[in-house]
């Protein structure tokens, strides 16, 4: 019978120790995820000054743009809060895809050998970061996920653990484009 007493603590504390961590590996998880995207968006900071410089002369009209481009690039490199990283993010997004429709009506700069590669670098990272995003929100859901079923729930509070949150897309993103305006313009 003493047995069956020291047999239910350790089976609690082991349970405990358990769920801690599998909490803690989610969490790491969804630092990793994070920090995946973060090394994309550092790429594409990386790649914005090119692509500035590249089109500058072309576009002397459309210096606003590039002025917003450049300061989101400077904002985003400077942000340490993931939130903030996530929201210039979203931001810089909608500049870059607001250049590149303006770099396709100049012909001379979308013949640019430059600008050309240029474009192509940044489509690519593009479908990285959008890769990147999937990810983190995967490891986000199943982060969440562990924090609410019963019974991590009861423990993951005393431990510390919040939701993280997911990365959603700008509204603008999520409506339907009109096709045939592409293609009166």
């Amino acid at each position: 019978m003493p047995f069956l007493f020291l047999i239910i603590p350790v089976a609690i504390l082991i349970f405990v120790i358990a769920v801690y961590n599998s909490l803690a590996a989610k969490r790491a998880n969804v630092q990793n995820a994070f920090a995946g995207i973060d090394v994309q968006l550092k790429k594409r900071c990386d790649l914005v000054p090119n692509l500035v410089s590249s089109v500058k002369a072309y576009m002397q009209h459309e210096s606003g743009t590039l002025e917003k481009l450049t300061g989101l690039r400077t904002r985003a490199v400077a942000a340490t809060d993931p939130a903030e990283r996530l929201s210039l993010d979203k931001e810089m997004s909608g500049a870059l895809k607001n250049l590149m429709a303006q770099v396709e009506a100049y012909p001379a700069l979308k013949a640019s050998s430059n600008v050309e590669q240029l474009q192509r670098s940044l489509n690519e990272i593009e479908e990285q970061i959008s890769a990147s995003r999937r990810a983190y929100n995967a490891a986000v859901t199943e982060y969440n996920l562990a924090i609410r079923i019963f019974p991590n729930n009861l423990l993951a509070g005393m431990f510390g653990h919040t939701e993280s949150p997911l990365y959603e897309a700008a509204p603008e993103e999520r409506s339907n484009p009109n096709v045939g305006d592409l293609f009166n313009k």
